[in-house]
């Protein structure tokens, strides 16, 4: 994958509306559904690619300090050639030869030292523009892990509100086909009735505290007539004693 087809997919995704794609669908949870694929897919596609891009960027800067070390190398091997083709000509004579052989030697060093800092100083505009690159891919790959959150909290939360509603439904549904206001409904007849069984037991109970209250009447006008019998049993009983007792008294007299 192209990392200007990286960019552009990671452009697309991450500045997604979902709540404006979301209005606009017909089916939310298909269109969800579908998202969180796509961007599943999607983040798979760019890791591979950022992975990628990172380790060509990690070898570039590996050739970079493999130059930055030739160019000291060949600068110190230099600076070694120079100094011996000095001491060789400070000794004159046959040092001369000597000299100009380590002097050109040096300049070997010298060539290959400037060659290694330009290849180092050219690949450093490549080194800065690949971490570029990485930076905002590794960007983007964030955002896009994190529209992917987003959907998948999003749809939980829709599956949720979509539950929600159809048990509303459902308890509005079950309302609407019982009106307990509804006098001619069953249910207001049905508490009718019970009403009439509830007044048919009040005038029972009335009717037998009535009858009760009677018994205990006549029992209380037998408790009466029972005294009044027992006083007079007792009149009698004394009557005859006092009788009894004067009879006795007149017997002794005589």
């Amino acid at each position: 994958m192209a990392k200007q087809s990286i960019f552009g997919r990671i452009a697309q995704l991450t500045k997604a509306n979902i709540n404006a794609l979301l209005d606009s669908a017909e089916d939310p949870e298909k269109l969800l559904d579908q998202m969180v694929r796509d961007y599943t897919n999607s983040i798979a596609d760019a890791e591979s690619a950022i992975a990628e891009t990172i380790g060509n960027l990690r070898l570039l800067e590996e050739d970079h300090r493999e130059d930055i070390d030739a160019a000291a190398e060949w600068g110190n091997k230099a600076l070694a050639a120079s100094q011996r083709a000095d001491e060789y000509r400070a000794g004159g004579g046959e040092g001369i030869a000597a000299a100009d052989k380590f002097d050109a030697l040096a300049k070997v060093a010298l060539q290959k030292q400037i060659q290694s800092e330009s290849e180092a100083k050219t690949a450093e505009p490549q080194i800065a523009a690949q971490t570029t690159v990485v930076d905002k891919l590794k960007s983007g790959l964030d955002g896009m892990k994190q529209k992917l959150d987003q959907l998948q909290n999003k749809r939980s939360e829709l599956i949720a509100r979509a539950k929600t509603a159809q048990a509303q439904t459902q308890v509005n549904d079950a309302l609407k086909s019982i009106d307990i206001l509804d006098p001619t409904s069953d249910l207001g007849r049905f508490e009718d009735k019970i009403r009439r069984e509830e007044a048919k037991v009040l005038g029972q109970n009335e009717l037998a505290a009535s009858s009760l209250d009677a018994q205990f009447n006549e029992l209380d006008d037998l408790g009466e007539l029972t005294e009044v019998d027992a006083r007079l049993a007792a009149l009698k009983a004394n009557s005859a004693v006092r009788g009894a007792a004067a009879q006795q008294s007149l017997n002794s007299g005589t």
